[in-house]
């Protein structure tokens, strides 16, 4: 069963050792003869910097939890005292504090590479699933371990992030007590999140070896988006791009240590040093800024779907029938919608947006008080303006999932698809911009007279249009510039 071609090794207790438990072999096959594109930016070295990042969380966070203590009478005080007492007790916390933003901007720009060459495509839609997976997990973790320190920030932040589980009908407030551990955040809630914390990263890492596994089961994307010809385009990944992402990742790692040593708490807010005060709300609850795009998607959605807004997105749904039924002729009520969307596709824009413009206007209230229009029926609220929120925000990260299947261009690189790219390169627009929204108040304006309000909502719009309309959209029209022959091509040209 695990009798194999073994590699040769000059030394002889590794030669021992991989003789009867092949890992050597293994490492040298997956890490060093490995062939690798050879056209690899350093987009590419972001991969390797977030392991190094989990790895350094796992770490730093196993040291720190042998001197904290889960209970609410007692959380914040150990923190202080790791801060004051522990020998590198800060530092440790620094790291790990610190580390939690480096690994989600290693992430981050990882997420925005794959989306820009295209890796999600076949045959690496199992890999961008597992991907989203531990995006999602890292999510939760983080959520939790910013309430550890039991400060008026996390102890809070719980109590309004669990609060959303309320608005899902007839299970909901069900789910919050089982969350919490009770009717409120308290010492129950305090001792869940600390196992949980502990313990979702070794199921990140378990989801990460899955991910490296299916990654070298269908070989690593390009920035040219075109699969390997021959062994002309590859290169084995040592020395060329363990020397690569060793000095990616150098780089990486001094800006990490200018951050944990000489701006420790540029990330934090004041309230995070304050300790939990049930009684006391803060004036401006924000979560971490890897988490306000989202918390500005959330904060965005302040209608619900009444019966205007309900036509509204019917007509949407009745425009966008060709797109993602295809050019095939269709029966049955599938091939009506398609049928009406080629024919009248621009009259029931004008419809979908008038309708809109109703529905949200008349859930729109003065400043003295009611609705700015009084309609018909617009009171009838089928999801509320809480529920969508939530709706909105969940949904925004797991539509990663689908971007595969909504995306089904031809061809994977931005490179050649000039649409795509400036849609794709707004978006990362966009997202940034929701984060400065999320990280206002909810009533500031913009030079003190546009609303951020207005602004997280268009930033919205544009963030589920993206992947609901414009992808879809351009994987039927778009036509790409032609591409090369091969790699070994490419880079001889370039």
């Amino acid at each position: 069963m695990g009798s194999g071609q073994r590699a040769e090794f000059k030394n002889p207790v590794v030669s021992w050792i991989d003789e009867r438990l092949p890992v050597f072999s293994l490492m040298q096959k997956e890490y060093g003869v490995f062939p690798t594109p050879r056209n690899f930016n350093y987009f590419w070295n972001f991969g390797a910097i977030a392991m190094v990042m989990l790895i350094t969380m796992i770490v730093s966070g196993i040291v720190l939890a042998m001197h904290y203590t889960p209970h609410a009478d007692y959380a914040f005080s150990s923190v202080e005292r790791i801060m004051r007492d522990v020998n590198w007790g800060w530092m440790l916390r620094y790291i790990h504090m610190n580390g939690a933003s480096f690994f989600f901007i290693a992430v981050y720009i990882h997420i925005f590479r794959g989306m820009y060459y295209g890796s999600y495509k076949k045959p690496r839609e199992l890999l961008w699933i597992l991907g989203v997976i531990i995006y999602l997990l890292m999510m939760a973790t983080a959520f939790m371990g910013y309430t550890l320190p039991w400060s008026q920030m996390g102890g809070w932040a719980a109590t309004v992030i669990s609060g959303f589980f309320t608005a899902i009908p007839v299970v909901g407030d069900m789910i919050q007590t089982l969350l919490l551990g009770g009717f409120s955040v308290d010492n129950p809630t305090l001792n869940r999140f600390f196992s949980l914390h502990y313990l979702l990263p070794f199921v990140i890492f378990a989801v990460v070896f899955l991910h490296v596994w299916a990654l070298h089961v269908s070989g690593s994307n390009n920035p040219l988006g075109i699969d390997v010809k021959s062994s002309q385009d590859t290169l084995p990944f040592h020395p060329y791009y363990t020397m690569k992402d060793t000095f990616g990742l150098g780089v990486f790692l001094l800006l990490y240590v200018i951050v944990t040593f000489f701006f420790p708490n540029i990330f934090a807010h004041p309230d995070h040093f304050v300790e939990y005060n049930p009684m006391v709300t803060p004036p401006h609850i924000v979560p971490e800024w890897y988490f306000l795009p989202f918390y500005a998607i959330l904060r965005g959605l302040t209608f619900g779907i009444n019966p205007y807004i309900g036509l509204s997105l019917v007509a949407m749904v009745v425009v966008m029938a060709p797109i993602y039924g295809g050019p095939d002729k269709k029966t049955g009520l599938c091939g009506l919608l398609c049928a009406l969307g080629r024919q009248f596709a621009l009259p029931l824009l004008v419809v979908a947006g008038i309708f809109f413009a109703l529905g949200y206007l008349s859930q729109v209230e003065k400043a003295s008080g009611g609705a700015l229009l009084s309609l018909p029926l617009s009171d009838l609220v089928f999801i509320n303006a809480k529920l969508a929120g939530v709706l909105a925000m969940f949904g925004s990260v797991i539509l990663l999932v689908f971007i595969p299947w909504l995306d089904t261009h031809p061809v994977r690189s931005a490179r050649f698809r000039p649409l795509f790219k400036w849609a794709t390169l707004v978006l990362a627009i966009d997202f940034v911009v929701l984060g400065y929204v999320g990280m206002e108040a909810a009533d500031a304006a913009l030079f003190g007279v546009i609303p951020l309000l207005w602004i997280g909502q268009l930033g919205t719009g544009y963030y589920f249009a993206y992947f609901l309309m414009i992808l879809p959209w351009l994987s039927r029209n778009e036509k790409a510039l032609p591409l090369p022959v091969s790699i070994n091509e490419a880079v001889l040209k370039a």
